[in-house]
């Protein structure tokens, strides 16, 4: 060839010189890594480049040299057997992921090498670059990047956690995946000192969490949380960005088996923010104010695109999981301003959608505004927002059953569901059961009597004005409740002498009977969310996730 024609040996020459460097680029990170990292795992292709049959006894052999002799040759081949392995079954289309060398056996090859590689390739690298097993995670890292072997075993290291990662995208068995998720977590020292392999690990771990569900969810956020409150501030920012807007993408279309999953989301997600709540208030702000700026331009343009974006799951869920992260963290830290805008949202929420269709949305608003107060011990008015209810329409008794209708996962109701006995019956029991969550919270204030009065005129007239006897039953019951409350608090309140400027001793006002929980009131309470769970409604006022 160099006789016939030098130029083009000349050429094919060059580009197989380009073609090992491209090799050697692709299992470089983009920050440090240098050209022979990977002449390590991959020396002995060049002498031989036969395809290799890797065999379980072959396997077993490797991993009683690495254990008893720490063989570095041995774990070479492990590695190479390794990624193998998390190639089995996947046909890759990038050749530099999968190892040339060699091809598993059998499914029992594959979990041997796979076990005993995930159970103790971290404590192996710890043991060969001499790095001790306690101290802090951070000053791990920089035991790790101070070690005169890391150079050394650094091609070793990538290897594995590069191959875990493939095992992960591509692994679809639960059991598997959860395990690893395991591992991984155990060697986040190593993670943190590969960038781009810590973002791709962010990526997944932040997929499997929003998608995965159950231990493998939980698996999951365990290495978001780790990242976020071991090592620098700046990986928070990053799992605060991904789990935010993978939060806000899965709640585009919620169906009611999916339900669980989302409360579980939102709850790891204000765990989470609860990390670094300096930044996450900051960026709750942030989130909230735009949640505002949607808010006011369905207000002012009264558009029908306006009015679907705020009337939709993403801005209700987004609602939700402030009013969550706002109720779990007032009481210790100064988030009133936060608590102030989210109230004004609500309620302005309310108002843009005053009619019965919009029942469920109506029942959401009031849930949050109730949870709110709870947690933060500041009265937030709710009782109009409630009596409104009220005041729609109710047919005639005898009304037909609607048909069936998602409610949990509704925030507008069908037409037809308006003129059945399902959405009377909804109104009656909704108003009910919010009221009388409002009253417990309130139940033991000194200003009880006051703060009842005008409910109870709107309730006594309801009262009167509805002919079924079905309805009126519970609504006189209420009425009854909270009439001997207000009595039972305006005797006692007659009985004190200080005055009502004495913040301190109106606080103190009923806390011992409030704290038995034996009081009249606070038992109907108890009865009526009995009545509500056991009717699997999400009516029931016991905000979801509240304690």
């Amino acid at each position: 060839m160099k006789e016939k024609d030098p130029e083009f040996s000349k050429f094919l020459e060059n580009y197989d010189k380009k073609l090992g460097e491209l090799r050697n680029k692709a299992y470089a990170d983009e920050d440090e890594m240098s050209d022979d990292d990977t002449q390590l795992l991959n020396g002995d292709i060049a002498n031989n480049k036969e395809i290799k049959l890797l065999s379980t006894s072959a396997v077993n052999s490797w991993c009683q040299l690495v254990t008893e002799q720490q063989s570095v040759s041995a774990l070479t081949s492990l590695l190479n057997g390794y990624r193998s392995a998390c190639h089995y079954g996947v046909e890759s289309s990038n050749a530099l992921d999968a190892d040339p060398c060699h091809t598993i056996q059998d499914s029992e090859t594959f979990c041997t090498i796979l076990m005993f590689m995930l159970n103790e390739a971290d404590n192996l690298f710890r043991g060969l670059l001499g790095i001790k097993s306690s101290g802090s995670r951070k000053e791990k890292v920089e035991e790790v990047k101070n070690s005169s072997k890391w150079n050394t075993f650094k091609p070793l290291i990538k290897s594995y956690l590069r191959s875990t990662l493939f095992l992960l995208n591509q692994a679809t068995d639960v059991e598997i995946l959860t395990f690893s998720l395991a591992r991984v977590r155990a060697s986040m020292t190593f993670f943190v000192l590969f960038p781009s392999l810590l973002r791709r690990l962010i990526k997944i771990a932040v997929h499997l969490w929003a998608t995965g569900g159950g231990t493998l969810s939980s698996y999951a956020f365990l290495i978001i949380r780790d990242l976020a409150s071991v090592f620098s501030s700046d990986f928070f920012d990053t799992c605060f960005v991904k789990t935010y807007k993978s939060f806000i993408g899965h709640c585009q279309f919620v169906e009611p088996v999916q339900l669980k999953h989302i409360e579980y989301l939102r709850n790891s997600f204000v765990e989470l923010c609860s990390i670094d709540m300096q930044k996450s208030s900051s960026k709750a702000m942030v989130s909230i104010c735009q949640l505002g700026k949607i808010l006011h331009q369905g207000l002012q343009t009264k558009k029908k695109e306006a009015f679907k974006n705020i009337c939709s799951w993403q801005y209700t869920s987004c609602i939700d999981l402030w009013v969550s992260f706002i109720s779990a963290n007032i009481r210790d830290y100064d988030l009133q301003l936060l608590l102030s805008m989210i109230i004004q949202i609500i309620n302005g929420v309310a108002i843009l959608f005053p009619g019965p269709r919009y029942l469920p949305l109506r029942i959401k608003c009031v849930q949050w505004l109730n949870h709110l107060s709870s947690s933060s011990g500041i009265f937030i008015p709710i009782a109009s927002l409630v009596l409104d209810i009220l005041e729609y329409k109710i047919g005639k008794e005898g009304g037909k059953s609607g048909k069936a209708c998602s409610f949990s996962t509704s925030t507008k109701l069908p037409k037809h569901w308006l003129k059945s006995r399902n959405f009377q019956e909804l109104c009656v029991l909704s108003a009910i059961e919010l009221l009388s969550e409002h009253f417990a919270q309130w139940s033991h204030h000194i200003s009880f009597p006051d703060l009842a009065t005008i409910p109870l005129i709107c309730l006594r007239k309801f009262h009167e004005t509805t002919t079924i006897e079905n309805f009126r039953r519970p609504v006189k019951r209420l009425i009854d409740q909270v009439e001997q409350n207000v009595q039972f608090v305006q005797k006692k309140r007659d009985e004190v002498a200080f005055s009502p400027k004495d913040q301190q001793s109106v606080e103190s006002f009923l806390q011992l009977e409030k704290f038995s929980g034996n009081t009249p009131f606070t038992q109907y309470y108890k009865s009526i969310m009995e009545k509500a769970a056991a009717r699997n409604m999400v009516t029931n006022t016991k905000f979801p996730g509240a304690e």
